[in-house]
């Protein structure tokens, strides 16, 4: 098992322009880790030349970059913007590889959860999307993650495959493991009101990497409390960020059951929403876990 750290809180900052990757890249010398995961909206250029240049400061700064943060939509009712999204995360794959080598992780989602889009068409799309991407990815021997999400942020609606159920039918309609996998969340279960534990069990020969982060309830509150009429929790304000290891995800049983299933994958750390020191708590925390269980 690998380390590596995502800047969640800078997220929007960097894909403003506010923040340069590079920044980032800088700052995080100071980080205790391995790797350092990218989003796709943190590059001003696509260009080979620039691109390289990320790398090398990647490389440079003493780090891997072992995942590719993506965010398709692929349930959008338009064929064409379907289309676009195919293309989009055709071309991320193969940043993935550039900047990352080969068995770089490029995530994958399923798309929005839109009014209008009913289970079976979505499912349906999500495959056919899915699906042709899989050898785009056997080509860059990239390897393609399907995170258990809740909703990107620059999106309108969730998840379409927000809860377990459909990210599990999902999951068993694309039977790939060389080149596609499991982009597993433990905190996106609890904002999806499943059982983080039950979903891990569920998916854990499957799980190709893993962002780590942890929530915290306000005094007073439970996830009851929170819970919405379709069973989620969502992004409630009584739902907080802090340090991994220190909230309601019980990383033990986490890091046992990944072990068991024998994962060597990378752990992504996604913290930093209350600054910098709190990451590198997080990180701390993610080292004890990986000398006890790996």
């Amino acid at each position: 098992m690998k380390i590596s750290a995502f800047p969640k809180c800078y997220l929007e900052t960097i894909a403003s322009g506010r923040m340069t990757v590079f920044d980032w890249i800088s700052m995080a010398e100071s980080l205790n880790a391995d790797g350092l995961e990218m989003y796709e909206g943190f590059f001003t250029s696509l260009d080979d030349d620039y691109l390289q240049r990320v790398r090398d400061a990647i490389h440079g700064a003493g780090f891997a970059m072992p995942m590719l943060c993506c965010s398709p939509n692929f349930t959008h009712p338009d064929p064409d913007e379907r289309a676009r999204a195919i293309e989009r995360e055709a071309t991320m794959i193969r940043v993935a590889r550039l900047l990352g080598g080969e068995g770089a992780v490029c995530r994958v989602l399923s798309g929005q959860r839109y009014p209008d889009v009913g289970r079976e068409q979505g499912m349906e799309w999500v495959v056919e999307c899915i699906r042709t991407l899989i050898p785009v990815a056997r080509e860059h021997k990239v390897i393609l993650g399907l995170e258990n999400h809740y909703k990107d942020g620059f999106w309108e609606y969730p998840e379409f495959a927000q809860k377990m159920d459909v990210f599990l039918d999902l999951l068993d309609a694309i039977p790939e493991r060389e080149h596609f996998g499991v982009q597993y969340d433990p905190s996106n279960a609890i904002v999806a009101g499943d059982d983080p534990l039950e979903l891990l069990r569920a998916v854990a020969d499957r799980v190709v990497s893993m962002h780590a982060s942890d929530r915290y309830l306000s005094d007073g509150v439970s996830l009851d409390d929170l819970r919405q009429s379709d069973g989620t929790i969502g992004y409630s304000p009584a739902l907080q960020h802090g340090v991994t290891g220190q909230g309601l995800n019980d990383y033990d049983a986490i890091f046992q059951i990944l072990r068991d299933a024998g994962f060597r994958g990378w752990v992504s750390i996604e913290d930093g929403i209350n600054g910098m020191d709190e990451m590198r708590e997080s990180l701390d925390f993610l080292h004890q876990m990986r000398d006890k269980y790996f």
